[in-house]
């Protein structure tokens, strides 16, 4: 498992009608990101506001954005035009909804809660191609609170779940890889 892309702006792009074109906002992709407690990632949009405690981060899958575009027989997509915070590589992200998952791509495990689906917008027909928006749906990723504090970068990632129990973590779980670009719906 990997993060293969992180992305942070201080601004939403995808304001008003989607055949307006997309607003020009800086989208940086660094190679960490900062998380804080109860305030999400530092520098971008959602961080901080109230509304969006519980839905501060969002992760999708590489490869649920790979097949959406082979489904449509379109080249890649560029990861950045879903506005996902973080893109990982062989992590089956649609399982990690109302589950509290503690990720650690090298600095310490950082403790987030995977909330609802982070629902695609009719953007995704304009921005990436006809039809995109369709097939995203159960698939575009979740979104998460930040319950603890750290350092995501891109790169090998470990995925643990808190116990309950006496330790810290359990016995490092692998989710299927191989069900990263299928989602949570039927189609």
């Amino acid at each position: 498992m990997e993060i293969v892309r992180l992305a942070v702006s201080r601004e939403h792009a995808y304001l008003g009608r989607p055949s307006d074109g997309p607003a020009r906002v800086d989208t940086a992709t660094p190679a960490s990101i900062e998380l804080r407690a109860g305030f999400g990632v530092v520098g971008d949009r959602y961080s901080g506001r109230p509304a969006h405690r519980d839905a501060a981060l969002t992760i999708v899958a590489a490869e649920a954005i790979e097949s959406v575009a082979a489904e449509l027989g379109v080249p890649p997509f560029d990861p950045v035009l879903l506005r996902r915070t973080v893109v990982t590589r062989g992590l089956d992200v649609e399982r990690l909804r109302g589950t509290d998952v503690c990720l650690d791509s090298g600095d310490g495990p950082v403790l987030l809660g995977g909330r609802r689906p982070a629902a695609p917008c009719g953007w995704m027909d304009a921005v990436l191609a006809p039809g995109a928006h369709a097939l995203l749906r159960g698939r575009a990723g979740v979104r998460f609170a930040v319950l603890g504090s750290g350092t995501l970068r891109v790169g090998p990632l470990t995925v643990s779940f808190p116990t309950t129990g006496g330790g810290l973590f359990d016995e490092e779980v692998l989710l299927d890889p191989a069900r990263a670009a299928v989602g949570s719906r039927k189609r």
